[in-house]
């Protein structure tokens, strides 16, 4: 009975397996005939699907985007500029292959019978699949807490931009635009956005800030709106303010970076002091036993 049940679960994987590999290296059609077979307006819905796992994603997020157990992590991935399709994606591709895993490997093993319960590899598999779905949580966000590290590192040095700019007469819009305009890296470039979109709505900049704020998790730009609200009434005291706080935030940076690095000293201790440890085994060795062999 349990060499048939083996026989039947490798049969289905193998037929799994070969479905898959014959989806992925399945020829591209002929673009000619393939335009020939399309008919008039379905241009615009196969643009539309795009990629085939932007297609499963959407479906895979129909589906189960709305169950208690799947949390979608959308503001870091509206930072990190991943999809929750993708994301979604991943996480059930790396479940699937947990759960497989350890069932493709038992397989030899029932076949020749060497007497491995069948329970084994589906719970090896469940948890394996457990683990692996939420390894792209932890990977997003750990990128997240990098991302916006460094989107401060940014801004300590728009804060000195803006300041120089107000104290050189511009008014609080133009200190902000022309100052976002100088960078080119990724954090000054969500700033441009903010401020072209905040000018296309007709609304204050440090609101379109506060909007960047709410949708990104971004806490150093609500500091930088509140100030830049207040500069519409007193430039002087803006400066200060702005350079203090663009102080302060490298201060903030520089601690935690401090932190940081202690953080990993101390974690290098304990594997430090084991391989102390095992040398000094390995050289009484010797002598323990010479003296339990005398004895």
């Amino acid at each position: 009975m349990i060499n048939s049940a083996a026989v039947v679960a490798g049969c289905a994987v193998g037929a799994g397996v070969a479905l898959l590999v014959r989806e992925l290296v399945r020829p591209q059609p002929s673009l000619a005939a393939a335009l020939r077979r399309t008919p008039p307006g379905a241009a615009d819905l196969s643009e539309a699907a795009g990629d085939r796992d932007a297609v499963w994603g959407r479906w895979l997020v129909d589906r189960l985007g709305s169950l208690p157990g799947v949390r979608m992590p959308t503001r870091n991935l509206a930072l990190l500029r991943q999809t929750p399709e993708r994301f979604l994606l991943t996480k059930v591709a790396l479940a699937v292959l947990g759960l497989l895993a350890p069932v493709v490997a038992a397989a030899p093993w029932l076949l020749l019978g060497a007497g491995v319960p069948l329970y084994v590899p589906g719970v090896a598999g469940l948890a394996v699949a457990a683990l692996l779905w939420v390894v792209p949580d932890l990977q997003v966000r750990d990128q997240a807490k990098r991302a916006r590290e460094e989107f401060a590192h940014g801004i300590t040095a728009y804060l000195d931009l803006v300041a120089l700019k107000r104290a050189g007469g511009a008014g609080p819009t133009e200190a902000m635009e022309r100052a976002a305009g100088v960078g080119q890296g990724w954090p000054f470039q969500l700033l441009q956005q903010a401020l072209l979109r905040a000018r296309v709505d007709r609304i204050a900049p440090w609101e379109a800030l506060e909007d960047l704020h709410r949708e990104l998790e971004l806490p150093v730009l609500e500091d930088i709106a509140e100030i830049m609200r207040r500069s519409a009434h007193d430039g002087a005291a803006v400066y200060a303010s702005l350079r203090a706080r663009a102080l302060s935030l490298r201060t903030e940076l520089l601690e935690a970076q401090a932190a940081e690095a202690n953080s990993d000293s101390e974690k290098m201790t304990a594997p430090g002091a084991l391989l102390a440890v095992l040398v000094m085994l390995l050289i009484a060795f010797p002598a323990v036993l010479r003296i339990l062999t005398a004895a």
